[in-house]
């Protein structure tokens, strides 16, 4: 049920994803011969040891040196295993590397389109705009909240200076009367 409409689905193997694909397989083809040559060699020390038991030193000394020999072999072996596994993970790394390569380079790009958007001037001017703007409300504060300037301070002063001095010449204000007013009408009057 998988191609439903005749759509074919995309493979996204990458030529470095079959590399790394080859290199596991032909390591695991060589821990299998490993263990093939690990039962041989027991095989082979055993066979030695019946051969010395029953007099036939020339020939376990043969089977011996063979025994040596796949020794050196399994030992390359297990170097060659580790080469795969080191280039498998150089591969693996160097992929990370490339994607994290690529996410800087579409980082790059998004900053010098956001860079062309706004320049340095623009900022400056921004910035200039908002320290004018913060300064405007603080004088707006400062009058709300009854802050005087210096010069504020001896205008206030000279004023009640003048008022002070104005008292002794004061002129008295007439009486306020004491009667109730007269009451309005409630309807209006006909025309």
């Amino acid at each position: 049920m998988g191609n439903i409409f005749g759509r074919k689905r995309l493979t996204r193997v990458t030529e470095q994803d079959r590399a790394v694909l080859q290199l596991k397989q032909q390591r695991d083809k060589l821990k299998q011969y490993q263990k093939r040559i690990n039962l041989h060699l027991e095989k082979e020390r055993l066979l030695a040891r019946q051969l010395l038991r029953d007099g036939k030193k020339p020939k376990a000394l043969l089977l011996l040196k063979k025994k040596r020999y796949q020794e050196q072999l399994l030992d390359k072996t297990e170097n060659q295993i580790s080469n795969l596994e080191r280039m498998v993970q150089d591969i693996e790394f160097a992929q990370i590397e490339m994607k994290v390569i690529e996410g800087l380079k579409i980082g790059n790009d998004c900053l010098k389109k956001m860079h062309e958007v706004m320049s340095i001037e623009d900022v400056e001017r921004i910035m200039e705009e908002t320290q004018d703007g913060i300064d405007y409300q603080r004088q707006i504060d400062e009058v709300l909240a009854g802050s005087l300037t210096q010069e504020d301070e001896d205008a206030v002063l000279a004023e009640l200076e003048a008022l002070t001095q104005g008292e002794e010449e004061v002129e008295e204000l007439p009486e306020v009367p004491t009667e109730p007013l007269p009451k309005v009408p409630d309807t209006e009057p006909g025309f």
